[in-house]
C-alpha cells in the first residue's frame, strides 16, 4: 500500500507539473502572439494532448486515488487516513472535476472557432483568462494533493 500511495502521489506532482507549466508559461506565450496563431496553436495542443499516455496518466492517477480513499475509509487509521483521503478528494475535485466541468468545455468552444473570424480576438482573450484560472485550479489542487498523500 506504502508503494501505491508514493506512486500516486508522484503522479499527481507530475500532473500538477503539466498544469504548472501551462499556467506558468505556455499560455502567457500564446497569450504573446496573434490571437489567431494562439488558437491554432492551443487547437493543435488540444487535439495532440488526448493521447493513451496523458489519459492514462491524468485518469489512471483518478483511479489509483478512488482506490486509496475507499482504502483510507476501510481501514481508518486516524490521522494518516484523513490524509490521504483529503489528497484523494484534492485531486478528483480540484483536477478531475474541474477538467470535465470547466476547461473540457472551454477547450470544446475553441475547437469551433475560426481562428481568423471576427470574433476570433474577444473569444481568445476571454478563453486564456478563464482557461488559464482554472488551470491554477488544477495545478493547486495537484500539488496539494502530492503533499497530502505523501503525509498520510
Amino acid at each position: 500500500m506504502d508503494v501505491l500511495v508514493v506512486a500516486t502521489a508522484i503522479a499527481c506532482a507530475g500532473m500538477g507539473g503539466v498544469f504548472f507549466a501551462f499556467s506558468s508559461f505556455v499560455m502567457r506565450a500564446l497569450a504573446r502572439v496573434p490571437p489567431a496563431h494562439g488558437i491554432a496553436a492551443m487547437q493543435s495542443i488540444n487535439v495532440v494532448a488526448v493521447t493513451p499516455v496523458f489519459m492514462i496518466a491524468l485518469f489512471g492517477t483518478a483511479v489509483a486515488c478512488v482506490g486509496l480513499a475507499a482504502n483510507a475509509v476501510i481501514e481508518w487509521r486516524g490521522v494518516a487516513s484523513a490524509y490521504m483521503l483529503a489528497g484523494c478528494v484534492s485531486y478528483l475535485v480540484g483536477t478531475i472535476v474541474v477538467t470535465i466541468i470547466f476547461n473540457v468545455p472551454l477547450n470544446n468552444q475553441l475547437t469551433a472557432v475560426d481562428a481568423t473570424g471576427a470574433d476570433a480576438i474577444w473569444f481568445w482573450s476571454r478563453y486564456v483568462r478563464r482557461w488559464t484560472a482554472w488551470n491554477h485550479v488544477r495545478a493547486l489542487s495537484s500539488f496539494v494533493a502530492a503533499a497530502l498523500l505523501l503525509l498520510g
